[in-house]
């Protein structure tokens, strides 16, 4: 470890690199849970078309008060 530590004294310090930046998106869904198949629970799911239904009835109960 004193080595080490002497070494990067004589050496000139250490060297910090940059973090490599990410990717943006660009609009790409990355979870099943937003993609439209899955939230209108048109993919088959029994669960997602019971809760397809529940928030059909939601928006449609807004919409009544009006």
């Amino acid at each position: 470890m004193a080595d080490q530590i002497d070494e990067i004294i004589a050496g000139g310090g250490l060297v910090f690199k940059k973090t490599p930046q990410k990717e943006p998106d660009n609009g790409k869904v990355k979870t099943k849970a937003r993609k439209k198949s899955y939230i209108t629970g048109a993919h088959g799911s029994g669960s997602a078309r019971q809760k397809a239904k529940y928030r059909e009835q939601r928006a449609n109960r807004s919409k009544k008060r009006r």
